[in-house]
């Protein structure tokens, strides 16, 4: 299976991964109608999902994703059951449900933790018969479909915790399908930073090829709380507002380089300057700092540079003769 045809959640060499697109391939082509998908936020959730439709012979089906925490509950029923005419005020005519448009193919509940204990036991019947009533409607429909649901909790703790129905529960674990966090996946991460670069560069018109060296160690240190998703973000917001071929280290986010013990430069400049000399020369290092950091970063143009600090070309030059930063620039 090549990288180019998986989406960046799923490409990786680290053996978790590889076990991890074997499972879903074994389990796509099994009969199996219900899988269960673990995983924290952001790593790629819908695309297992959507890759286990795409391997089964459901695949020339539909595939209905369904957010249960995005569908106010009071609507979930009639948007996942569908509806008769007059069956509630509103309901001028008959109306197909999700998971009847989804016959043959496949149904993903995604925060299926989110259902509500009526909806849970409504889930559990339909797993159990294979068909449904229409809101309002007597006769019940047969349905075909495979039901893959994920959470990004543990389903347990929440039965424990009483929020969630056991035997629901253990209807969808039969087959359970569990996706390790980024910070777990090793020099993945770079495969699936390259792949964001291409993407990106190819979408918005940027150069960006490279890491340095410096971002990669921040890169395996960063523990990475919303996963690939954030990388990805990370990425295409560096390829949007940033110039060159190469991922500085300055181009990542202050709260990151905090995080691994990376201050950024400005800060680093007034902790350095604080204990020594004090609260005025603390403020003189950080001042300096963000100046030159403008001015490098602009080419020594005093116009954008002046522009991204927020001030006028006469504020600027007044800052770098107070500062002592020699070079006036081109404008």
């Amino acid at each position: 299976m090549k990288h180019a045809r998986l989406q960046p959640a799923l490409i990786g060499e680290h053996p978790s991964m590889v076990a991890l697109r074997q499972l879903i391939a074994r389990v796509a082509r099994s009969r199996a109608n219900t899988v269960l998908i673990y995983g924290e936020t952001g790593t790629g959730k819908g695309l297992a999902a959507r890759m286990l439709h795409a391997l089964s012979d459901r695949a020339g089906a539909e595939f209905m994703d369904i957010n249960c925490a995005a569908i106010p509950a009071e609507l979930l029923e009639s948007e996942l059951f569908g509806h008769e005419r007059g069956a509630f005020t509103g309901a001028v005519s008959k109306k197909e449900g999700l998971i009847e448009a989804a016959n043959g193919g496949t149904v993903f509940l995604d925060e299926v933790r989110e259902l509500d204990h009526v909806m849970q036991a409504k889930i559990l019947t339909l797993l159990d018969t294979r068909r449904f009533r229409r809101v309002g409607a007597v006769s019940p429909i047969d349905v075909d479909v495979r039901f893959i649901a994920a959470t990004n909790k543990v389903l347990l703790g929440e039965v424990k915790a009483g929020r969630f129905r056991d035997d629901l529960y253990y209807r969808l674990q039969v087959i359970a399908i569990n996706i390790p966090p980024l910070r777990e996946r090793g020099d993945d991460i770079f495969l699936i930073a390259e792949h964001c670069l291409a993407k990106y560069n190819e979408h918005h018109g940027s150069r960006m090829r490279h890491l340095d060296d410096d971002v990669r160690a921040v890169f395996r240190s960063y523990q990475w709380p919303g996963n690939v998703r954030e990388l990805e973000n990370l990425l295409e917001r560096i390829c949007l507002l940033e110039d060159g071929e190469r991922v500085r280290i300055e181009h990542l986010p202050a709260r990151i380089l905090r995080e691994v013990g990376r201050a950024p430069a400005a800060e680093a400049a007034a902790a350095t300057a604080l204990p020594e000399r004090g609260f005025h020369a603390a403020t003189r290092a950080y001042q300096a700092s963000l100046v030159t950091q403008a001015l490098a970063r602009a080419g020594g143009n005093l116009a954008a540079a002046a522009k991204t600090l927020g001030l006028t070309r006469h504020a600027l030059r007044h800052q770098m003769a107070k500062l002592g930063i020699a070079g006036a620039g081109s404008d």
